[in-house]
């Protein structure tokens, strides 16, 4: 999903500092749309003119007579904001908006190995930024707002291919299904929601969170330090969940519910399971490789009654409860 401001570049005028401004106002006149001119020369590297600064020096009082006959160097911005092809356009539009008050509106200049590929206009830029929003909003957990498979995939093969060390977290609600049935999908969706929201605020040391879908939630660390993360998420889950069951659930720690054969069935609270994949022991080569060693190890985690986080074990026990 990234998008490169070249991408969206446009081939605009260079002539030289040296150009006197007679010559700069014919080429604004020849070309309405034109909002700015890249200048050049070995001193000052890559210049901008832009139409509002040009006229606005030449229609003072003295302006015209003052520096018509004179080159443009003495009008330009020599310090404009220069940006390589391939940098980000969310990146450009942050470095766009801290310029200057005066500089907001300018051109951005772009270029590719020192060579200038043209310019993008700040409408097309913001027009740009729109469309990535929009573009990922459509890959977004409609419900937490959290990002969904496309770019949860993404990220796992971007630490694959980036990362010395990673840890993948798989988490899992257990037992939601039955909640959701005594319940009903608004409470589910209250549950959902408060293990996003418990997540989301564990996270504030940095990592990836996604949403797969339903009750399952991707982690993604670029370390190994996952065993406070999970921790503290299972704690606060803990104590968190009891607010959505009844007083007489929560005394009896169980709800009962009608199976699929009919019977009356004993079912514990909801707890939180997490399995943890890591390269920290084995490589793995593929997307396909690091989910399925995660449902692995989660079925392991789901043996536990408790909310809990596994991880292989290397020189010690793998299985802890919070």
């Amino acid at each position: 999903m990234i998008a490169y401001i070249g991408d969206i570049a446009k081939d605009t005028p260079i002539v030289p500092f040296e150009t006197p401004c007679h010559q700069i106002d014919q080429v604004f006149q020849e070309n309405s749309s034109l909002q700015g001119i890249v200048l050049i020369n070995q001193k000052f590297g890559a210049g901008l003119i832009t139409r509002t600064c040009f006229y606005q020096k030449i229609g003072t009082r003295y302006g015209y007579n003052l520096y018509m006959m004179k080159s443009i160097d003495v009008l330009a911005n020599k310090h404009p904001l220069i940006v390589d092809y391939f940098t980000s356009v969310i990146e450009v539009s942050q470095l766009a908006m801290n310029r200057p008050e005066e500089e907001i509106y300018d051109d951005i200049i772009i270029v590719m190995d020192k060579t200038i590929m043209g310019v993008v206009s700040i409408k097309n830029l913001l027009m740009k930024v729109a469309d990535i929003q929009v573009e990922f909003a459509s890959y977004l957990n409609p419900l937490t707002r959290l990002p969904g498979n496309k770019i949860i995939n993404e990220n796992i093969t971007h630490a694959l291919e980036q990362s010395k060390e990673f840890s993948l977290l798989y988490i899992d609600l257990d037992r939601f299904k039955a909640y959701n049935d005594y319940y009903g999908f608004k409470k589910g969706d209250e549950i959902i929601q408060l293990t996003a929201d418990i997540l989301a605020d564990a996270l504030e040391k940095g990592g990836f969170l996604g949403h797969i879908g339903g009750d399952d939630y991707i982690v993604i660390f670029n370390h190994y330090g996952f065993h406070e993360f999970c921790r503290s998420v299972i704690q606060r889950f803990d104590v968190e969940i009891k607010k959505y069951y009844s007083k007489k659930h929560l005394e009896k720690q169980f709800i009962y519910l009608e199976n699929r054969f009919g019977e009356m069935e004993k079912i514990p609270l909801v707890t939180l399971s997490i399995a943890v994949v890591t390269n920290q022991r084995k490589a793995f080569s593929s997307t396909e490789e690091v989910v399925e060693e995660a449902t692995r190890l989660k079925k392991m985690c789901k043996m536990k009654s408790e909310s809990c986080f596994y991880v292989e074990p290397t020189s010690q026990a793998g299985c802890e409860l919070a």
